[in-house]
């Protein structure tokens, strides 16, 4: 499956030259880690965001966002984003932060 390279382009703008950021293909797209951890990636067009057990239902209640189901059971934690609503700087900025901060707060792999 290939995916929105446009918008993976965009993550690693964002993300910038970190050493403690890894691509790696998974999920049919790219995942981009934080040393070690996966933080945000890309599925299609559709942006997929580690956001945490605890952060799921606000994640939920954002525009675009669904959980995450690639194999029929759903991942509490992870949500999956319509690359509609990540159009703009400012929302895509905000669920990178948002996975880049879970995923700092897991012991490095």
């Amino acid at each position: 499956m290939a995916y929105d390279e446009g918008l993976a382009e965009r993550i690693r703008q964002r993300l910038g030259e970190d050493p403690d950021v890894a691509e790696k293909r998974m999920f049919g797209g790219i995942a981009f880690l934080l040393r070690g951890n996966m933080a945000v990636g890309v599925t299609g067009d559709d942006l997929m965001v580690r956001v945490g057990p605890d952060a799921t239902d606000a994640a939920l209640a954002r525009p675009g966002a669904r959980l995450f189901d690639m194999t029929g059971r759903p991942m509490k934690g992870w949500v999956v984003v319509a690359g509609s609503a990540v159009t703009e700087d400012e929302p895509l900025g905000e669920w990178i932060e948002e996975g880049c901060a879970f995923a700092s707060g897991l012991p490095a792999k």
